[in-house]
């Protein structure tokens, strides 16, 4: 029981960080098997794992297994004969596994830890979307504001961008200075990630742009920029803000227009 656990918590704090991992699980033994019918471990994308379902060549096809379904982002069984025919086994058994597939859809690397940014964080916990928060003051940056953080990155934002960034990546730029959000924007367009939000009026934005065009970046014609950032709610509190941001973030990853919803076409 306390090694299942132990296991749990290994997976719940994976999916607390964004981080994508698969739980297998035996649920099938039979005949002379390394582990009993019950037994878990995580694996993780990288392929490191914690807990073990029997170690030698059985372990490693399970890995294998794994890795292919988390790469499809699809559960599913496997069956392994613990044969000479099989895997260079003589234990003459079988193990079945599930392998239940936790995929993070994506994660906010959050830029700036203002007002706005705890906002936005405190409204992406509820929504039950990882995020990283880096600001280099250590007064604004801290585990008391951000509570639910996987990562809190004390150090100037624009330096965690390529660190953190990537494919799913989708990062709100809300620092307290135009100069920051310039840099940030500038880091920001240098990467993959899919969705690139920059605080800022109508008057601001474009002159943002002009600087950032100056180290030879094209924000203007990057479709991945959405700024001023958030849908058009209405509000002008951190928290409004914050709430027409995350419904932008939602409304881009997940290809709608964000319109009302009685407004859909039934089926």
């Amino acid at each position: 029981m306390q090694e299942a656990e132990s296991v749990f918590k290994l997976l719940e704090e994976a999916i607390r960080q964004g981080r994508s991992a698969a739980l297998v699980t035996v649920i099938s033994a039979k005949g002379s098997t390394p582990r009993e019918c019950g037994t878990k471990m995580v694996v993780y994308e990288d392929g490191s794992i914690g807990g073990t379902v029997g170690g030698g060549a059985i372990e490693a096809l399970a890995i294998k297994a794994t890795l292919a379904a988390l790469k499809e982002g699809v559960s599913r069984k496997a069956v392994f004969h613990l044969t000479p025919k099989g895997i260079g086994m003589t234990c003459m058994g079988r193990v079945e596994v599930f392998i239940d597939v936790h995929c993070a859809e994506f994660k906010l690397l959050i830029l700036g830890a203002g007002h706005v940014g705890q906002k936005v964080a405190e409204v992406a916990a509820i929504a039950g979307i990882p995020y990283v928060v880096a600001d280099e003051r250590v007064e604004f940056a801290n585990r008391e504001r951000f509570p639910h953080a996987s990562g809190i990155l004390v150090q100037p934002p624009h330096k965690a961008v390529k660190p953190v960034a990537d494919a799913k990546t989708y990062v709100v730029i809300v620092t307290r200075g135009h100069s920051l959000d310039e840099e940030c924007l500038a880091e920001a367009l240098k990467t993959k990630v899919p969705y690139i939000g920059m605080i800022g009026s109508r008057s601001k934005v474009p002159f943002a742009f002009k600087v950032v065009k100056r180290k030879g970046l094209h924000p203007e014609k990057d479709a991945r920029i959405y700024s001023p950032i958030g849908l058009d709610c209405g509000g002008k509190s951190p928290g409004a803000i914050a709430v027409s941001i995350l419904a932008e973030i939602l409304a881009v990853h997940h290809g709608r227009d964000g319109r009302h919803m009685r407004l859909r076409v039934k089926a």
